[in-house]
């Protein structure tokens, strides 16, 4: 198993999948950091968990878009040394197409769903690799495959995770610090209904509960995977898809442009 006794630290862990993810660990024995911008939301999940489970539960209400907020959760991943596991899950999504998408928010997407998860794990690997032990868990998104499915800045927000996720991999090879990615399908939490395409709309068979998300998860956690995605049904696709990727990287860089492309 992946998993350590320690303190997890999730963001956006007030709702959805990141407070399903702090019941999770909360089950597991772990204490835990929670994260989000709800003080009042954040402060009720926490209080129910602890008096649940027994463990030790600290909120910390922090807008992860804001740098100074998101400086004091950087400060709490470099100091304390109980921190096992880091869940970067905060981020929001949208299905508005470039011209009618707000750029402010396309930029608040960017900070929320790309600059926290990196600079949190700047913060957090330091210190794990030190320990020779540590979890970091990307939530990405199966839009990181096809990041044309909706918004394009939000599957190129999610692409930088899954990307992100597989240098931290390879640079934390031997470190005893496990990098696993996340991608989920369309999931029955309100990120829709911010992304503008409530889950009701959807096909039934697409939208998977986010308790069966978590726990596909974590269970591709506990088996060590890198890239985790529950809703694929045939695992043997991603592994073709890595296989041509890797096929390609030995050619991806030559002195001459390939004979297509010379007269």
């Amino acid at each position: 198993m992946t998993t350590f006794n320690g303190t997890v630290l999730i963001t956006g862990a007030s709702s959805g999948i990141g407070a399903l993810y702090a019941d999770r660990f909360a089950r597991r024995g772990h204490d835990l950091i929670l994260v989000a911008r709800n003080r009042e939301r954040l402060d009720a999940v926490a209080a129910r968990l602890s008096a649940a489970h027994g463990v030790k539960v600290r909120a910390v209400a922090a807008d992860l878009t804001n740098r100074a907020d998101l400086a004091e959760v950087e400060a709490i991943l470099k100091s304390d040394e109980s921190i096992t596991h880091l869940v970067n899950n905060a981020g929001f999504g949208s299905a508005a197409p470039l011209a009618s998408a707000s750029v402010d928010e396309m930029e608040k997407m960017v900070a929320i769903n790309v600059i926290a998860p990196m600079r949190l794990a700047f913060a957090a690997v330091p210190s794990f690799s030190a320990r020779g032990k540590g979890v970091i868990i990307n939530i990405a998104s199966i839009v990181a495959i096809g990041p044309e499915i909706l918004n394009g800045v939000y599957g190129g927000t999610k692409s930088f995770v899954l990307a992100f996720s597989q240098s931290l991999r390879k640079e934390l090879n031997g470190s005893g610090v496990h990098v696993q990615v996340v991608l989920p399908g369309a999931t029955g939490t309100e990120f829709w209904d911010i992304a503008g395409l409530p889950a009701s709309h959807l096909p039934k068979e697409w939208v998977m509960s986010a308790d069966d998300l978590v726990d596909a998860a974590l269970a591709g956690l506990d088996k060590g995977e890198f890239a985790t995605i529950p809703s694929l049904m045939d695992g043997s696709e991603w592994e073709a898809w890595e296989a041509a990727r890797q096929t390609m990287l030995p050619h991806l860089s030559s002195a001459v442009p390939a004979a297509r492309y010379r007269a």
